[in-house]
């Protein structure tokens, strides 16, 4: 199963990113491996990690605004752990905080293998419109 994402997310399209599962308390998407997306050795770019757990986390923060707010990531904190040269990466996001004025979200990365590839704790703003 995937899940449409929002218009408003483009660039999770140019990265091949499919939302998987998707509730307040869990975001599950994946990304796979293709060679427009690696640096040296074919391995996928730390960037392109770091932008598939952004996107990831930006969908668990916007699942949990109030009513009317959005968000922005006002900071990112990325662990790397091993590379992925083939297949797909996945991804599960889980709210660590979720406040008046943040929203802290974990994203965990795993390879085919269930091996861990990267950790990632944001915190987003909310932006209240009102």
């Amino acid at each position: 199963m995937s899940i449409d994402i929002p218009l408003t997310m483009p660039f999770v399209h140019l990265l091949g990113i499919a939302i998987t599962s998707a509730t307040r308390d869990e975001i599950k998407g994946t990304m796979p491996w293709r060679t427009e997306i690696c640096t040296t050795a074919a391995v996928i770019h730390g960037g392109a990690l770091m932008a598939f757990a952004d996107s990831l986390g930006a969908l668990c923060a916007f699942m949990n605004l109030p009513a009317g707010a959005t968000t922005a990531t006002i900071e990112s904190k990325t662990n790397f752990f091993r590379p992925v040269t083939k297949g797909a990466v996945h991804g599960t996001t889980t709210p660590l905080h979720v406040g008046r004025t943040t929203i802290v979200a974990q994203t965990d990365l795993r390879d085919d293998a269930g091996k861990r590839v990267a950790l990632v704790t944001q915190t987003q703003a909310v932006i209240n419109r009102a």
